[in-house]
């Protein structure tokens, strides 16, 4: 009957658990704060797994009850069901589980700012212009060592034993390397439909796209009128007149959540702090930040906004 007893409290404890697992899920569901968490194409996987959670909860409930025990004691698969360890060790286990639950509910939800964007580091556009200077780089460097193979052959396969150069996998530049079919067509399609509009008006549904679409035809939209909407945010060796209006692109998850930021001059820029949110228009045109060309806004007017409903951007894959 101790035996018994004993299977029945750790089944009902981990029911509890998994019910609890599934009632924070419901929680975030129903607030809508779980779109700081995840992006909205994971949805589907949560309402699964919210399922999941409570129907396997109610099950651990059930065997805890004296006919679920007595069903687990008839068990013939050969396994001892009973739980081993001292009492401070299945405390310490089931804390392991209890503790994300009681955070969860406790704590509040927390959006990713600035200082996040400090540890992660900031893409200006899309990031795609970035990506081919570094593969033109390595292209360069390839084919220094191409050079120093012709030069003396002997000496250069020394230096591959012993581990001195790099591999010498091939790399290719970014145009050579978004060749799918639908990806040029899609944002050359997308240029000329923004080239008739009286002014580029980057939103949440469309900043990805935006952004990709100027880091590949930066020089047809130069001089065109902009408004975009971000947080603000400096780099510390930023001008006095310089910030970035950014906003946190998610595919899936937070772990995966990139800065996508676009360099603003005004000389009112030291009056906006960091994670201020802004409605920025002016006047498109291009610079360089670290060696890379980048969009640049010439201020035309600032405006404080409220944290919009959604703050993150998902990419749509229109393409």
């Amino acid at each position: 009957m101790e035996k018994q007893s004993d299977l029945g409290f750790h089944a009902y404890i981990r029911g509890i658990i998994l019910i609890g697992f599934a009632l924070l899920m419901l929680a975030f569901i129903i607030t809508g704060n779980i779109t700081y968490y995840i992006a909205p194409t994971m949805m589907p996987f949560i309402y699964f797994a919210t399922g999941v959670f409570l129907l396997l909860g109610v099950i651990q409930i059930i065997r805890s009850t004296v006919k679920g025990q007595e069903e687990e004691q008839l068990c013939d698969c050969g396994t001892d069901h009973n739980v081993s360890g001292s009492p401070i060790t299945k405390l310490l286990i089931y804390s392991i589980f209890v503790t994300p639950i009681i955070l969860g509910f406790v704590l509040p939800d927390k959006l990713l700012d600035s200082s996040v964007a400090a540890n992660r580091g900031i893409q200006y556009g899309s990031g795609i212009l970035a990506e081919q200077t570094r593969n033109e780089s390595t292209k360069e460097e390839a084919s220094s060592r191409a050079e120093a193979f012709l030069n003396d052959p002997d000496a250069y396969y020394e230096q591959l034993e012993t581990g001195s150069k790099a591999n010498d996998e091939e790399h290719i530049t970014v145009d050579e390397y978004y060749t799918e079919e639908g990806f040029n067509q899609y944002y050359e399609e997308l240029a000329e439909e923004i080239l008739t509009e009286d002014r580029i008006v980057v939103t949440e549904e469309n900043y990805l796209d935006m952004m990709t679409m100027l880091d590949l035809q930066l020089e047809r939209f130069i001089g065109k009128p902009i408004e975009i909407v971000g947080f603000v945010y400096r780099e510390p060796e930023f001008e006095d007149d310089q910030l970035v209006v950014a906003r946190f692109g998610m595919t899936c998850c937070v772990a995966d959540a990139s800065v996508y930021g676009t360099m603003v001059t005004t000389d009112e820029a030291s009056q906006f702090e960091n994670d201020t949110w802004v409605r920025v228009t002016g006047i498109l045109d291009q610079t360089e930040f670290n060696d890379f060309r980048i969009p640049l806004i010439q201020l035309r007017e600032i405006e404080i906004v409220e944290q919009p409903e959604s703050p993150y951007v998902f990419p749509r894959f229109s393409f």
